[in-house]
C-alpha cells in the first residue's frame, strides 16, 4: 500500500520552476474546510480544474473512503486548487523572506502555520525527495520509502535524548570589573612571562612556581578622576567645586575600582594630618559619601576604613589651632560611626559589639583627655537610647568620680578669677 502525493512546478522569480510535494495529510486538511462548501455546490456545476477528479478519489481511499461519489470529487477538486494555491503563496512569502530560491517543506510548514492548519509530520528539508509514478496513473507520484522491518527498530539503540532549553545567567561585569568565571572569556594580561612568573626552588630541589599578583589597571578617565578628588580634599576642600566633587562621589556609578584608593589615601592622611582640621573633617565628609553611593560595595573595605573614622572620634587632639571646632568633627563622626553600623551590622555581626568596647574603654579609661571622653560619649549615645542604657548609664557613678579633680580644679580656678 501506498500514500499518492502530488507534485506541483509554478514559477518563482528567481528560478525558472520551484515544486512542492503535497502530501495526503495536506490535502486532508484542505478538504477539512469545504465540508460545508460541499452541500452548497453538490448540485451546482462545477469548472475545470488542474487537480482532476481521480486524485481525489485516490486519496480519499488512502485514508478509508471508499464510496466517495464522482459529483462529490469533481466538485472538491476545483476549491483544493484555490486552497493549494493560497498554501503555495504564502510558502513563496516564506521563502523570500528566507532571502532562499529553493521552496523547502519547511516553508509550507510555515504557510500552514498561518493559515492554522496542522503542519506536515515525516518531511524534512534534509535532502531531495525520489518519486516513483503509480502504475496505472500518468500522472500520480508517490515517494519512494525504504521499507523497515519492526524488529530492526524495536531492537535499535535509543538515540540520545536532545538536550533541553536552558537560559544561564551570569555577570559580564560588576562596576566595570569583569568577573574571573568560566563563563566569561579569561582576561589576557599584556606583562611578558618572564615578569608574571618567578622560580624558587625549595629544599629538596623542585623548583616552585610562584605567580606574582596582577597589577590592579585602571582606565586613564577613573586616574584622572582620584588626582582631581584627592586635590581638592587636601588643598581646596573650603570651595564650592568640592561640594559637588562630594556630589559625584555619592551618585555616579562606576567608581567601585576606585574604593581601594580611596580607602589607603584616608588612612595615609588620617595617620599623617591629625593636626589638619579641615583635612580631616573634609576626609569624613569623602567617607560619608562614599557611604551615600547606593553603587560602591564597600564592604570588603570597612576594616581598612573603620581605623580612621574612629580615630577622628576619640583622637587626643584633633587640629591644631585653638579655632579648630574638633567638637564639631566629633559629633559629624559619631553620627558617621552610627549610620555604618546600622547599614552594615548584619553583614559582621561583631560590628558594633568591638565598636561598643572600644568606646567604652575610652570613655572609663582616666588616662584618657576630657575631649577623647567627650568623643566615646558622642559614638555610644549616636548608636542609639539601648547603647546608653547599657553601656553609659551603668558606669555613669564611676565616670563622676573620674571627673570630680577636674571639676574641683575647675572650680578653684573661678575663685582665683574672682579674686
Amino acid at each position: 500500500m501506498f500514500f499518492p502525493c502530488l507534485k506541483f512546478s509554478f514559477p518563482s522569480e528567481r528560478t525558472k520552476r520551484a515544486s512542492i510535494v503535497l502530501t495526503p495529510s495536506i490535502l486532508v486538511c484542505i478538504c477539512h474546510f469545504q465540508e460545508k462548501l460541499l452541500g452548497r455546490r453538490s448540485g451546482g456545476a462545477s469548472r475545470m480544474s488542474i487537480v482532476p477528479k481521480e486524485n481525489v478519489e485516490v486519496i480519499a481511499q488512502s485514508i478509508g473512503i471508499n464510496n466517495l461519489s464522482p459529483d462529490v470529487a469533481l466538485a472538491l477538486a476545483p476549491d483544493i486548487e484555490y486552497r493549494l494555491r493560497e498554501v503555495m503563496q504564502e510558502a513563496i512569502k516564506c521563502m523570500r523572506h528566507s532571502r532562499r530560491t529553493r521552496l523547502t517543506a519547511d516553508d509550507v510548514d510555515g504557510a500552514l502555520n498561518l493559515r492554522n492548519v496542522e503542519p506536515i509530520y515525516g518531511y524534512v528539508s534534509g535532502g531531495p525527495l525520489r518519486f516513483k509514478r503509480a502504475i496505472g496513473h500518468r500522472d500520480l507520484f508517490y515517494i519512494d520509502d525504504k521499507d523497515v522491518e519492526f524488529k530492526d527498530v524495536i531492537e535499535a539503540p535509543l538515540p540520545k535524548a536532545p538536550l533541553d532549553t536552558g537560559i544561564v545567567c551570569h555577570w559580564l561585569a560588576i562596576e566595570g570589573v569583569q568577573p574571573a568565571i568560566p563563563e566569561n572569556a579569561p582576561v589576557e594580561v599584556l606583562a611578558a612571562p618572564s615578569d608574571s612568573k618567578k622560580y624558587e626552588q625549595k629544599d629538596d630541589g623542585i623548583p616552585v612556581d610562584i605567580k606574582l599578583p596582577v597589577k590592579h589597571i585602571l582606565s586613564r578617565e577613573l586616574q584622572l578622576y582620584f588626582d582631581k578628588i584627592t586635590e581638592l580634599v587636601v588643598s581646596r576642600s573650603d570651595l564650592v567645586i568640592f561640594k559637588e566633587a562630594l556630589v559625584s562621589l555619592a551618585t555616579d556609578s562606576g567608581l567601585h575600582p576606585l574604593v581601594p584608593y580611596f580607602t589607603c589615601f584616608i588612612a595615609d592622611e588620617v595617620s599623617r594630618g591629625l593636626n589638619d582640621y579641615p583635612l580631616l573633617f573634609a576626609l569624613m565628609r569623602v567617607v560619608r559619601s562614599l557611604l551615600q553611593n547606593p553603587h560602591m560595595h564597600i564592604e570588603p573595605y570597612l576594616h581598612q576604613l573603620m581605623p580612621s573614622v574612629v580615630t577622628c572620634l576619640v583622637a587626643k587632639r584633633l587640629g591644631n589651632r585653638f579655632a579648630d571646632n574638633h567638637w564639631e568633627l566629633r559629633d559629624f563622626t559619631a553620627n558617621l560611626v552610627a549610620s555604618i553600623c546600622k547599614r552594615f551590622g548584619h553583614v559582621y555581626n561583631t560590628l558594633q559589639s568591638r565598636l561598643t568596647k572600644t568606646l567604652v574603654n575610652a570613655f572609663l579609661d582616666p588616662k584618657r583627655t576630657l575631649t577623647q571622653h567627650y568623643g566615646a560619649i558622642q559614638g555610644l549615645a549616636a548608636l542609639g537610647p539601648s547603647v546608653v542604657r547599657l553601656l553609659v548609664l551603668p558606669n555613669l557613678e564611676s565616670y563622676l568620680r573620674l571627673l570630680e579633680p577636674e571639676l574641683l580644679l575647675d572650680k578653684q580656678k573661678n575663685r582665683d578669677e574672682e579674686a
